[in-house]
């Protein structure tokens, strides 16, 4: 396999073309004061091999994604995961949002991501990473 799936970091999948999940990812990176994440956009290679290791198509879970190890998260799991491990003072308040059951967070995690592009609207490439950022992402 490529040396992408070798990484340690956890690798975070995300819609390149979407505003809102690319402020997202920027407000990680700014966060991450550990470097525990690299990024990779779904329609990349990264997430075509992951997808093959994880026999999942990513890009139709319509989600961003976190795959740590030997298994993955989406949806509300995904983001209460990566916002837990932010070097923020509120990221162990996260841990609250748990005691929300799963299929209500993923309830208003679906309305939230089909509805991405009418409320913050969409690129037409995804983001070109600057060269201080350019190593935390996977092509």
């Amino acid at each position: 396999m490529a040396p992408i799936l070798d990484t340690t970091k956890d690798i975070i999948l995300f819609d390149g073309v979407c505003n809102f999940c690319n402020g997202f990812i920027n407000y990680i990176i700014t966060h991450d004061q550990a470097n525990r994440f690299s990024f990779a956009p779904l329609d990349s290679e990264t997430a075509v091999q992951l997808g093959k290791v994880h026999q999942v198509n990513f890009i139709k879970l319509n989600s961003i994604i976190v795959v740590r190890n030997n298994e993955f998260l989406s949806q509300s799991n995904a983001v209460a995961y990566i916002l837990k491990n932010l070097n923020a003072w509120w990221a162990p308040l996260i841990n609250v949002g748990y005691l929300v059951p799963g299929f209500i967070r993923n309830r208003l995690y679906k309305a939230f991501a089909d509805n991405r592009y009418a409320l913050f609207g969409r690129t037409d490439s995804c983001m070109l990473p600057t060269e201080h950022i350019r190593s935390k992402f996977l092509i």
